[in-house]
């Protein structure tokens, strides 16, 4: 009878640890489900729904969860902060659509599409402006440089809350590129920007505009040879999976602006519109320095698994930017001749 017992015994430990496996198993074949919130946000009595088309493995985006989860916390449940990644609610231009008639309350914009919003908002896109880590927390934290950048869209009804990012951006290649003339050589992909077309023009280089949801048939198709973008996106895209050589330009911080719609926002009782929007200046500036280690960790591990990495050098970066002064003239009527002559003089350009 002992023996019977421990042998009944042995096969419902045996199938606990079949079934939790499953279980275990079930939930990793889910990505969605690390994300979940640990509460029910059925009760909330306020909704920011937050947008964003990146995914939330890159530091820049899941902050979003790390806000949801914060605010929910320290708003005792009486505000939701539905965040939605991966182009959930549609592309970037239908969201930004969406977020001015006020059918979503927020949105992080990538800065190329954010261009598109305001002019002013272009200025993180022009190139050797505010191209590093450090400059972009100047920019930042410096409120004469930050608060016209704060309002550029205000008469559209949104505010820029904050930003976060992405990592510095560079050139993915089919081949190895080392000097403006093997670029030359290549067909880049670029985001539908006006400033990246107008300086792709500039430097006289091949480029297809699209948008990112195409990129991947693109590359499949050999039809693009080239991705103007970072090293975190085109690793955790897969990116490094066909091109096979980065050139680091680091030209642009790649960000996601934070714009909110005002109307709503103004509208939010004044301690959770105050709960809100410190908690995203806190997490925005905590996720701007894990971007940071996020790029480190993926060179490494790209470089670990093939990927060639090449810098131009410093008489063809010399080059490249005194192509690009044609657009600072251009740019600054639309940005504010004055705002952009400020930018880069504090940030010593």
């Amino acid at each position: 009878m002992k023996t019977f017992n421990s042998l009944c015994l042995v096969l419902l430990l045996s199938l606990s640890v079949l079934f939790g496996t499953q279980v275990v198993l079930a939930q990793d074949m889910d990505p969605a489900s690390r994300w979940k919130p640990k509460f029910d946000p059925s009760g909330a009595q306020y909704t920011y729904l937050l947008s964003c088309v990146g995914d939330p493995t890159i530091e820049g985006v899941g902050v979003g969860y790390r806000i949801r989860d914060l605010v929910w916390e320290k708003s005792g449940g009486r505000l939701f902060v539905d965040f939605r990644p991966r182009a959930q609610l549609g592309d970037e231009r239908d969201v930004i659509r969406k977020l001015q008639a006020g059918e979503i309350q927020g949105m992080m914009s990538s800065s190329v599409a954010a261009a598109n919003v305001s002019n002013i908002l272009g200025i993180v896109n022009l190139p050797f402006v505010i191209d590093t880590f450090d400059r972009l927390e100047q920019f930042r934290n410096d409120m004469s440089l930050w608060q016209p950048f704060q309002d550029a869209a205000i008469n559209q009804n949104l505010i820029v809350t904050d930003i976060t990012g992405y990592g510095s951006y560079g050139w993915a290649t089919a081949s190895p590129v080392r000097t403006i003339e093997e670029a030359k050589g290549v067909n880049f992909r670029i985001a539908e920007a006006p400033v990246n077309i107008d300086f792709y023009d500039v430097w006289g280089l091949k480029f297809a505009v699209m948008p990112w949801s195409d990129v991947p048939a693109a590359l499949k198709a050999g039809s693009i040879t080239g991705l103007d973008h970072t090293p975190i996106v085109c690793k955790v895209n897969g990116v490094f999976d066909i091109l096979k050589n980065y050139t680091r330009l680091d030209y642009a911080q790649g960000l996601y602006i934070h714009l909110t719609n005002t109307r709503w926002l103004n509208k939010l009782p004044e301690d959770l519109r105050k709960i809100l929007l410190d908690t995203i200046t806190r997490e925005s500036a905590f996720s701007r320095t894990l971007i940071r280690q996020q790029q480190d960790q993926a060179i490494k591990k790209a470089k670990s698994e093939g990927v060639a990495f090449y810098t131009l050098s410093p008489e063809e970066k010399s080059q490249l930017i005194e192509q690009a002064k044609p657009m600072y003239d251009k740019w600054g009527e639309r940005i504010g001749a004055d705002y952009l002559l400020q930018v880069r003089s504090t940030l010593g350009q």
